[in-house]
């Protein structure tokens, strides 16, 4: 086994943790219509590392992968984006994860082919190469907890057993009802939640995972996170913090394909934490990276430029109302812009 390296240059202060595999997806109709597929890279948490450092962030991702084609394509995939990869272990004895995507019509079904994935090898062992005493955030899902019990255990070691107090964890539940049933996720994923400063989560999801019904709910069993975010899909995300809330309305957005959407929208919210932007606008700039993930098939589409998002993130009232996303947008979001509209950093 080997690791990545990045030669002089010290650990970024954000890091990202979890499996990322290789995507088959053909580029329109059903899988069995299709004789070529296209090749992508999804993974949760490399995928909010990517969104991450689109945006301006100096962030590393953590993970394993197989000695393969697959794990090479992720590899420089990422490193493409921008994204550090200087722990990343590659496994000669595991292969990578790969997984399809089927569409038909507006509905999408995934069929994963990950177990015994270099990933799934993940453990405790594993902390020492995380460097967290020299980051300020860590972002994992709960994904990696049901990857396999040595993964679990390095979740509970991150999440949970924490000697680094001033490392924020941020958790998003990211229930996977293909990788394990509810009666064993739904304690787990709260146990987890309840271990994190920051937490993203589905109203969905949680009604399914703990039969919670509006946000205000998860709250309540979620008393004590830092940040607390409850996402409802296309209608907006409520944050909690202390005895606050905020809850700024979802944009409108035409949908291409939403898987990948959610791990977009932590990327915006957590970049507009470490900016220390007001909530609305951390929240803003989290819908609006989701609406832009919605107009394309993969995940980690290319996107337009960081200033450009920045600056429409900005946007308020009916600035803000009035958007409608189409695919147009992910090459130019400058028609969303008041004109003479001054430079945003």
């Amino acid at each position: 086994m080997s690791k990545e390296r990045t030669s002089g240059s010290n650990p970024p202060s954000l890091l990202c943790l979890g499996e990322t595999m290789v995507l088959m997806t053909a580029d329109a109709g059903p899988l069995e219509e299709n004789s070529h597929l296209g090749i992508h890279v999804g993974g949760a948490e490399s995928n909010v590392a990517s969104g991450l450092a689109h945006l301006g962030h100096e962030v590393e991702w953590f993970s394993r992968v197989g000695d393969d084609p697959f794990g090479r394509i992720i590899l420089d995939f990422l490193r493409g984006r921008g994204v550090r990869l200087d722990g990343v272990v590659v496994d000669g004895t595991r292969p990578t994860g790969i997984y399809f995507k089927d569409r038909d019509g507006d509905a999408s079904r995934v069929y994963y082919y990950r177990s015994g994935s270099a990933a799934s090898a993940m453990g405790p062992a594993d902390v020492a190469s995380l460097s967290l005493e020299s980051r300020s955030l860590c972002h994992v899902s709960g994904i990696t907890a049901a990857l396999s019990a040595p993964a679990n255990e390095l979740m509970q070691r991150v999440v949970i057993d924490r000697t680094l107090p001033d490392v924020l964890v941020s958790f998003d539940v990211n229930y996977r009802a293909a990788l394990w049933p509810r009666a064993a996720a739904a304690p787990r994923l709260l146990e987890l939640a309840r271990g994190a400063d920051i937490v993203v989560v589905g109203r969905d999801e949680a009604q399914v995972l703990w039969g919670t019904v509006e946000a205000e709910d998860v709250r309540e069993i979620l008393p004590d996170a830092a940040h607390l975010v409850v996402k409802d899909a296309g209608i907006g995300a409520t944050h909690f913090a202390g005895g606050h809330a905020t809850h700024q309305p979802a944009l409108q957005a035409d949908v291409v394909e939403p898987v990948g959407a959610g791990d977009a929208f932590a990327a915006g919210f957590l970049s507009g934490l470490v900016r220390e932007f007001e909530v609305p606008r951390a929240l803003r700039l989290g819908h609006l990276m989701a609406g832009l993930t919605l107009q394309h098939v993969s995940d980690l589409p290319a996107l337009p430029a960081a200033e450009a998002i920045l600056a429409v993130s900005a946007l308020e009232g009916e600035g803000w109302a009035n958007i409608r996303l189409n695919g147009s947008h992910l090459n130019d979001l400058k028609p969303l812009l008041p004109k003479g509209n001054a430079r945003v950093e």
